[in-house]
């Protein structure tokens, strides 16, 4: 088989274009998120609220609501347990995280298994990337066009958040408030990437394009270019290989993004573990 069959094969099919394009604006919107996440240390929040929505999807498909307005409401839900549990006892925010997702997630499981439907409510756990229809990929295309504007719009503002909570209040902004909206922009990129890779991988599309590109660059705003770039590269692959390789698409993408990140891990030329000794070993023999 030629290349240009390996590219083109999969575009026959309808369900492969609509999978292609959900992957790829969930890669870019997750991805751009992620620098932040990353810089702020919020790795342990995505993996939260990425997890606490499942209940919520499950009852919007109860009542017959569209999924993003049930997670949606269970991600700022969770968001608000977080910090209740917080700020009210003497509990850390690590062990608060902890005790709010499980028991959301296990919660979205118990109805899962008790909830009866003519589709298979595990793919909201796993992922369905291939079985997106057109009015969902109209969703997500929807929710990622909002999630990026405001991410744009507001980036700075963020970046100053992320940095330095104390100046931004100087100057006039309301660090509470951008914290709030940036976990309320958290929630909504978790439903944009729910229904490309599932509950249980939506961390993974949030943590390591931001982590990828933070190991390749020192400068934020180059992370902001970086991270979507590789974030698509390694979607765009992924759902390729599962095409080809008849592996499970979702799965196969974070894959080839972990795969990504181990790479820079390793050869980023300032970052990386063996990038360094190399980059050291030149200098070395330049001395001499």
């Amino acid at each position: 088989m030629s290349l240009t069959e390996i590219l083109v094969d999969p575009l026959r099919y309808e369900f492969m274009v609509r999978a292609l394009a959900t992957t790829v604006t969930a890669a870019v919107v997750c991805a751009v998120l992620s620098c932040w996440l990353v810089l702020i240390g919020w790795s342990l929040m995505g993996d939260a609220v990425s997890h606490a929505v499942l209940p919520g999807v499950v009852l919007a498909y109860i009542v017959g609501a569209p999924f993003a307005v049930g997670a949606i409401i269970f991600g700022f839900l969770a968001v608000a347990l977080i910090g209740v549990v917080r700020e009210t006892s003497r509990i850390k925010e690590d062990a608060a995280i902890g005790i709010v997702f499980t028991t959301l997630f296990a919660f979205g499981l118990v109805l899962v298994s008790v909830t009866p439907s003519q589709t298979d409510l595990n793919h909201i756990v796993f992922g369905n990337l291939l079985g997106v229809s057109t009015a969902e990929l109209v969703q997500i295309v929807i929710l990622a066009a909002i999630t990026l504007t405001a991410l744009i719009l507001k980036r700075r503002d963020f970046t100053l958040y992320a940095f330095d909570r104390t100046h931004a209040h100087a100057i006039g902004l309301n660090p509470r408030l951008l914290g709030i909206a940036l976990l309320g922009l958290l929630a909504l990129t978790a439903v944009v990437a729910l229904q490309a890779v599932g509950v249980v991988l939506v961390v993974a599309m949030l943590i390591i394009p931001g982590a990828t590109a933070s190991l390749l660059t020192d400068r934020f705003g180059r992370m902001l270019l970086i991270a979507p770039a590789v974030s698509v590269a390694a979607a765009v692959t992924g759902l390729y290989l599962s095409y080809h390789l008849d592996t499970a698409s979702g799965a196969m993408v974070v894959v080839v993004q972990g795969v990504t990140f181990t790479a820079a891990y390793l050869f980023a030329p300032r970052q990386g573990v063996i990038g360094r000794r190399i980059a050291a070993a030149r200098r070395r023999a330049a001395a001499v």
